[in-house]
């Protein structure tokens, strides 16, 4: 059994290595913070970059204290973006002693691909979906019934939009990661998941339908890419069942 750690702590000694990787997760997180904070406004106008592409030059508050708590919320957003990786090693730190080796393999390359997902789906709705959603809810301004509509942006209320945009796409291509992990457990199968692909192709629909604007075209954006994604997860499950079975070849002949 050398494939696995020798380690027979206590249940004591496990929650204090559990309490230290806490620890190291907050002054991470901590340190990220501090550092975007004190960026917070060059932060945010990266945001804001949609807005303008999409004609809108003025943004606002209304609420004395609305833009001092949109500059904490920014940085507490980018801080979690910064700090994402050290967490997630710590989380690996505590979890892999654990684990065996073939469990290891398994399980590292997944902790890997999760971030480049995630920044795929934010860059995806950064770039493409929110400037085109922007310029369709912008286009309402203009005369209704001889009265000016104009589109003046709180400041609070755009940081809404943005995050959502961008964690809900993010979260929404970790999709794969997902239906390997389920997979892996044993909690479903390939052919499971082939057989409701239908089921899958509505339930896009339904996610984007819920993240996006009410514009076809903005879920669509959403909806498309969540299909694809759902179809790659397929084949990756089908080259991970092919190399499990030649594995376990190897072993019996062995």
């Amino acid at each position: 059994m050398k494939d696995i750690d020798d380690t027979r702590a206590p249940l004591m000694e496990h929650l204090i290595e559990l309490r230290r990787r806490l620890l190291w997760s907050f002054a991470a997180l901590g340190a990220a913070f501090a550092l975007c904070m004190y960026f917070a406004r060059p932060i945010f106008a990266f945001l804001v970059q949609p807005l303008l592409r999409a004609g809108q030059g003025k943004i606002i508050y209304t609420d004395i204290f609305e833009a001092f708590f949109a500059e904490i919320k920014v940085a507490f957003f980018a801080a979690i973006m910064l700090a994402f990786p050290i967490m997630a090693a710590q989380l690996w730190q505590f979890v892999a002693p654990g684990l065996y080796a073939k469990e290891k393999r398994a399980f590292l390359p997944f902790l890997l691909i999760t971030p480049v997902l995630f920044l795929s789906g934010a860059a995806l709705a950064y770039y493409v979906a929110m400037p085109l959603a922007l310029h369709f809810l912008l286009g309402y301004t203009g005369n209704v019934g001889g009265i000016r509509q104009e589109a003046l942006p709180a400041v609070g209320n755009y940081l809404s939009f943005v995050t959502k945009f961008l964690f809900g796409f993010g979260v929404a291509f970790l999709l794969p990661v997902l239906l390997m992990l389920l997979e892996r457990a044993g909690l479903v199968t390939r052919l499971q998941l082939k057989a409701g692909r239908r089921y899958a192709i509505v339930g896009a629909f339904a996610i984007a339908a819920v993240l996006t604007p009410p514009d076809v075209f903005s879920q669509l954006l959403l909806a498309i890419p969540l299909v694809l994604l759902y179809e790659l997860a397929l084949i990756a499950i089908w080259f991970t069942e092919k190399r499990r079975a030649r594995e376990a070849g190897l072993e019996a002949k062995a």
